[in-house]
């Protein structure tokens, strides 16, 4: 078994003194352009792969960014991980992804473990609107971005979507189509994101009934339960809005199951437009997020941060969804 090519090899191949191969690694900008490109061409041939715990106890911190959504299993946040991993890839970094289900609990566990990693940063959609465990980790040193949620404070960056905006497109497209009747139909109402879609669609409503049908998911089993329980009441509303497309996609095998035509006899939307929204059988009207823009611009924001922590200038975007028109509310 051969042993691990060192810095003293690594050295002695390009000829030169093994601080001068540790400044390239950790300072280079102290060397030359020329011995430096002879370091990387002797790391490239033999293969030197450095120690990484060894340079993030010098440094204090890692090469990696934590990222923990709510829901893992939810399209939305894949492509929000994307968005994440282009960038952070191109500045040199790897990203540990956390799933928190929406539990405070399992979030604080996951922070945990990202801060004993030494984590440069932590990129969180937040499982609720206490701020302390964030804090907590901006004490140690740790950057934080929210990501799909908007900052309250000036010295925390966010990248957000407008959901009030959202839930008042939704309602008003439905509303042009002529219902008068709209169920909202939402996964718990102390997820900040189900909060807001809901007051945008009450802002829109001009007279017309909303009926609220809270779940304890947003996945489309439960937009079928939803679904089951609306048709056994027998009161079928004019249209629905759905607060995610998982959600929206079980309310239209549920319906259609059911022999109830979408959206000859009740109108379809759906929220974040992912690409199973223009797949389904009824291709999916939604309201479209830009997820994977949501990522990158949360990773330039947190890496400028950790870069450059004296001129970096805290920032809360807020980007405006769009309206996606397709077969299940013409």
């Amino acid at each position: 078994m051969h042993s691990p090519v060192g810095i003293r090899d690594v050295a002695e191949h390009a000829g030169v003194s093994p601080g001068t191969v540790s400044n390239v690694l950790n300072r280079p900008e102290k060397v030359s352009a020329a011995t430096r490109a002879k370091v990387e061409a002797a790391v490239r041939e033999l293969g030197f792969v450095r120690h990484g715990s060894a340079a993030t106890l010098r440094a204090g911190h890692s090469k990696t960014i934590g990222l923990s959504v709510i829901d893992i299993g939810n399209p939305f946040f894949t492509d929000v991980t994307a968005g994440v991993e282009e960038v952070a890839s191109d500045l040199g970094y790897a990203v540990i992804l956390s799933n928190s289900a929406g539990s405070r609990t399992k979030e604080e566990r996951n922070l945990l473990v990202l801060a004993e990693q030494r984590v440069r940063g932590v990129l969180i959609t937040p499982s609720d609107e206490d701020p302390t465990r964030l804090d907590r980790l901006r004490e140690r040193g740790i950057m934080v971005v929210l990501v799909d949620h908007p900052a309250h404070r000036p010295d925390q960056c966010s990248v957000a979507v407008n959901d009030i905006a959202g839930g008042t497109t939704a309602v008003t497209h439905l509303r042009s189509g002529g219902a008068t009747s709209i169920a909202y139909v939402t996964g718990p109402l102390t997820i900040r994101q189900c909060i807001d879609r809901r007051a945008g669609a009450e802002r829109a409503l001009g007279g017309a009934e909303l009926r609220v049908i809270e779940m304890a998911a947003m996945t489309p089993r439960a937009g079928q339960q939803a679904a089951a329980k609306m048709i056994a009441e027998g009161d079928l509303p004019d249209a629905i809005f759905c607060a995610n497309d998982l959600l929206a996609l079980g309310m239209l095998r549920g319906l259609t199951h059911a022999g109830i035509r979408v959206p000859d006899d009740v109108a379809l939307i759906g929220y974040d437009d992912i690409d199973f929204a223009a797949a389904s059988a009824v291709s999916l009207t939604s309201i479209r997020q830009p997820t994977h823009q949501l990522g990158r611009v949360a990773t330039e924001l947190l890496l400028d941060e950790c870069d450059h922590p004296d001129t970096h200038a805290h920032q809360q975007i807020m980007f405006q969804p769009e309206l996606v028109i397709r077969e299940s509310t013409r």
